[in-house]
């Protein structure tokens, strides 16, 4: 015979008592790595560019333990953005000689479009459950 509610006990805390369970739903997991390789281009458009490694950084601090589809998912985001942060400072420094300024328009456009690009990828793989890696990237984070 069987007891509705379950008796309060070890695995069954008592109501309103505070308690949330966590759970290592898949879905969510999921969820959070499309946001990892999403957050960059939000943060390209909010910040101009200059933030886009910042996203990702904060979902590998914050969820880096839910499993290893969210820790590679942001470390790879991070890395990657990181690549095209330091690419957008050669294209600045490029633009400053003058005489390189179609080389600094080159760098840049190639950048947004890979940016854009590859995340959106790695967002699709990431609804797949599938571990995207960058290419190009800095391994600082893993």
């Amino acid at each position: 015979m069987s007891q509705y509610p379950p008796p309060d006990g070890p695995h069954n805390p008592p109501a309103g008592a505070g308690y949330v369970q966590a759970t290592n739903n898949d879905g969510s997991n999921k969820t959070i790595a499309i946001l990892a390789h999403l957050s960059p281009i939000i943060a390209m458009v909010l910040s101009a560019g200059w933030l886009s490694f910042l996203g990702p950084l904060l979902v590998w601090l914050i969820w880096k333990d839910r499993g290893p589809l969210v820790r590679n998912a942001a470390a790879s985001a991070f890395n990657f953005n990181i690549t095209v942060w330091v690419v957008t400072i050669i294209g600045w420094i490029c633009l400053f000689t003058i005489v390189l300024i179609p080389l600094a328009i080159v760098l840049w456009a190639v950048v947004w479009i890979a940016q854009i690009v590859l995340s959106i990828i790695g967002a699709m793989r990431a609804s797949n459950g599938e571990v995207y890696r960058y290419p190009f990237q800095v391994p600082i984070l893993k």
